[in-house]
């Protein structure tokens, strides 16, 4: 197998962690954009969910396009438009051009996490699939790390306003390294006729089913695809809340500086990195020791999932570094669970030509969550006068859901059988 596979997952990485640097920069810059533009806690939480919005509803064409015209140029064209809208949120001067803003970065992020499952399914065998996607994975953790110290240090130098045009300008360089790298490994110089033709078998999994796509609305009728989505948006609800509102909850609830954030605010994702490879790491080590892919990816996928939910308690315990400790935990089982649930495109897709498609129907449905997360800890934060009890006892609770979801409601994990009927004619 060509060692070139970890370049491109390298190039994922890091892409991963300007998609969400890009991200979350606004939530670090909150208190500074509601003193000077006058927002409410309900307003700032409408702006940071309506990246959701765009994000969730493009996931579907995206995912589509992906399939339909090649991974290099579609996430080349999605980091293009998300990092000129990351400088633009540099000019917002309201609600109204708050929303516009992340509204269109929403658009271009959508291609972001199918773009970099379609790059694991083309490049890496199956029993190389979890390590590699929690590589791609893990880079949403390094830039909610990097994220904390870096824009809090920009936000206190140059501004909240400058410090989106700096993150914006990092984007337009991955894309000129992206064009100059990447190459699927049929169109690759470096990649032998006969390593392409070991990438094709695995990709088939010695399974028989049809050469092109099957029909968005054949897979909303299968159980095991409700079951990613369901348990991939419980998961979502838990870790958006690391994106969103966490800087706030330690300078709210627990009184901590800017100063404190920058420097303990990193503890949770920090943690959650290596956790995001080991549960990468041992779902393919429990392939190659024998097991199912159904045992070895619903173990971690459950496992990692039950652990979470310990998230509930942060806002209840007396003690801050307690409340870190069991935030730090907690994303670290997410970031576990994680890793696997981007295995599963490539696991149950029917044809080659829908794994982006089917990571975009999960991701969309995920991502709705972070509609919810975002609007809703908003909203009670208003009411509530600053408890962050009820919305992250509800994340805790939809922890338990998701693995749930994963355990019963989606089937075995393999490729999906596809009736006669309903196979593509060709």
């Amino acid at each position: 197998m060509s060692p070139l596979r970890w370049q491109m997952i390298a190039l994922c990485f890091v892409a991963n962690i300007i998609n969400f640097l890009d991200r979350s920069n606004l939530a670090i810059a909150v208190p500074k954009i509601e003193a000077e533009l006058h927002l409410s806690s309900f307003e700032i939480g409408l702006g940071l969910s309506a990246f959701f919005w765009t994000y969730a509803l493009m996931q579907v064409p995206v995912g589509w396009m992906i399939d339909r015209f090649g991974v290099r140029r579609c996430l080349a064209g999605s980091v293009l438009w998300w990092s000129v809208f990351t400088a633009a949120s540099a000019f917002i001067t309201g609600l109204p051009s708050l929303l516009a803003a992340r509204l269109m970065l929403g658009v271009g992020e959508a291609g972001a996490l199918p773009g970099f499952a379609k790059v694991v399914f083309n490049w890496f065998p199956r029993r190389e699939r979890g390590f590699a996607s929690s590589i791609f994975d893990s880079g949403s953790r390094v830039g909610s790390a990097l994220a904390l110290p870096l824009v809090a240090w920009l936000v206190a130098v140059v501004g909240w306003r400058q410090s989106f045009i700096w993150t914006g300008l990092l984007g337009f360089v991955w894309v000129a390294v992206w064009l100059v790298l990447y190459r699927d490994p049929k169109d690759h110089a470096r990649v032998t006729p006969a390593q392409v033709a070991l990438l094709e078998q695995e990709q088939g999994g010695g399974a028989k089913g049809p050469s092109s796509a099957v029909s968005l609305g054949f897979l909303l009728r299968q159980r095991t695809i409700w079951g990613m989505m369901i348990g991939f948006f419980c998961l979502n609800f838990a870790i958006y809340f690391f994106i969103t509102w966490f800087p706030t909850f330690l300078i709210k609830a627990r009184h901590f500086t800017l100063e404190d954030v920058r420097l303990y605010g990193l503890f949770p994702a920090l943690f959650a990195i290596p956790f995001g490879w080991i549960g990468g790491a041992v779902s393919d080590a429990l392939l190659r020791r024998g097991w199912s892919a159904t045992r070895a990816r619903k173990t971690c996928l459950v496992g990692g999932m039950l652990v979470s939910c310990v998230i509930a308690f942060a806002p209840l315990v007396a003690s801050s570094f307690t409340a870190l400790v069991l935030m730090g935990i907690s994303y670290a089982a997410l970031a576990f669970t994680a890793a696997n649930i981007w295995t599963l495109p490539g696991e149950v897709a029917p044809s080659a030509s829908n794994v982006a498609l089917i990571g975009a129907l999960q991701n969309g449905a995920a991502n709705l969550a972070g509609i919810g997360i975002s609007t809703f800890t908003g909203a009670m934060l208003t009411l509530t006068h600053g408890s962050f009890v009820l919305p992250l006892g509800i994340a805790g609770l939809l922890c338990i859901v998701g693995a749930l979801s994963y355990l019963f409601l989606m089937g075995p994990v393999e490729r999906i059988a596809v009736p006669e009927a309903a196979a593509p004619s060709t």
